[in-house]
């Protein structure tokens, strides 16, 4: 009997460097950069927040990414240190950059994903459109802004918001009260953005990865559907794109990624407007939701492609493997059990059906997990993934 194909491990044949890339957050981004170190033989390493964390298959140690002695101890053992998300303060990338420590994205381009006023004055010094906006440090501030913009605007804290959090339309300098009293309480600057109220259409997101050299690689834009302040539903690539929308998001996302100076992945969130424009809303530098949906609709993934940039590796092709396909999030959960107890059901409805988990507990309105679904015709693809993602509720 013969077994052409068998494969032997002879262990002196095995590589004898790994490239040991550090992530800090152990959330679902973390958690779903495994596979794609496991394909490119990368060593990816967790420093997790919590045990239990979403990313705890990978994690190596669990300690506050706040702390400086728990990140340092944690660089020792990596060659690159990236994130699952944006919050490491300054002082401590600054240290781990000072110890020879590879960090991407860097502290200088970080710093414009952290505060929302800075990211706001440098699209603003780069010649980007965004809404109008204003730094404001008292209710009176606020007042005059309210009045010359119609009357409504929307406010946001600088820092820390996400997914609807720290982010208000407001209609009179009195609804936003407790703000200032919580920002002045804080120790920060006592500031808060306000932006005109845009009249747009639809929301759209383009995602981009860069290497440290400059080389970058953009995925088609998409459209982004929200329910109560959270991304629900992707549709890639967004109808009705080709053209000029297509092209002014893709040059506002190079100018943003080459005028930052990034490294990785990141997302450029944008509005769309009645009269034809596009703004930049928010951006993100690392994956993001927007691009969960490249896991199974490109040839490329937003994951594999950030460990690619990271580790300087040549980045892939983001060629779309399907006219169209749809991520729906999972919010919330099953009211009863896991999202585990109702695969047997979806999969055998749609074994089409791509489902990714994030291990986390049901909670209302809370990511538990998202699915891809692709096909040629959008709004069948759409009534399925809809479709799908009520049988995990309930």
């Amino acid at each position: 009997m013969s077994f052409e194909c068998a494969e032997e491990h002879n262990p002196s044949e095995t590589e004898t460097h790994v490239l040991k890339i550090g992530v800090i957050g152990g959330g679902q981004l973390a958690r779903m950069m495994m596979p794609a170190a496991i394909n490119l033989a990368l060593d990816v390493r967790v420093l997790a927040e919590t045990p239990g964390s979403p990313a705890e298959i990978g994690a190596s140690a669990v300690g506050d990414y706040r702390d400086l002695d728990t990140v340092l101890t944690f660089a020792r053992d990596v060659d690159v240190i990236t994130f699952d998300h944006e919050h490491v303060p300054q002082p401590v990338l600054a240290a781990l950059v000072a110890t020879g420590v590879r960090v991407h994205p860097g502290p200088q381009a970080l710093l414009y994903a952290q505060d929302k006023l800075l990211m706001r004055a440098k699209l603003s010094e780069l010649g980007l459109p965004t809404p109008e906006w204003a730094e404001v440090r008292s209710a009176a501030e606020l007042q005059v802004f309210l009045d010359a913009h119609g009357g409504a605007g929307v406010l946001k804290t600088p820092r820390g918001g996400y997914d609807g959090k720290g982010v208000r339309v407001v209609r009179s300098s009195a609804e936003a009260t407790d703000w200032f009293t919580a920002v002045a309480e804080s120790g920060d600057t006592g500031s808060l953005l306000v932006e005109e109220l845009v009249d747009f259409t639809r929301e759209l997101a383009l995602l981009g990865a860069r290497r440290p050299g400059g080389e970058s690689a953009y995925w088609p834009v998409v459209e982004t559907i929200q329910r109560y302040g959270v991304c629900a539903e992707v549709l890639a690539p967004a109808p009705n794109s080709d053209g000029a929308v297509a092209a002014e998001a893709e040059r506002i996302a190079r100018a943003l990624a080459d005028g930052l100076g990034i490294t990785g992945v990141f997302a450029v969130e944008l509005f769309e407007t009645t009269d034809g424009r596009v703004l930049v809303n928010e951006m993100a530098m690392r994956p993001h939701n927007s691009g969960h949906w490249t896991q199974d609709g490109s040839i490329t993934s937003q994951f594999e492609q950030h460990l690619r940039a990271v580790a300087d590796l040549p980045l892939g092709a983001t060629t779309p493997r399907a006219p169209i396909t749809v991520m729906a999030n999972i919010l919330g959960g099953p009211l009863e059990g896991t999202l585990g107890d109702r695969y047997p059901q979806v999969m055998a409805e749609f074994p089409d059906a791509k489902i990714h988990n994030y291990n986390k507990a049901p909670r209302p309105g809370r990511k538990v997990g998202h699915i891809n679904l692709t096909g040629a015709d959008l709004e069948s693809v759409r009534e399925r993934a809809r479709a799908i993602e009520s049988r995990f509720q309930g």
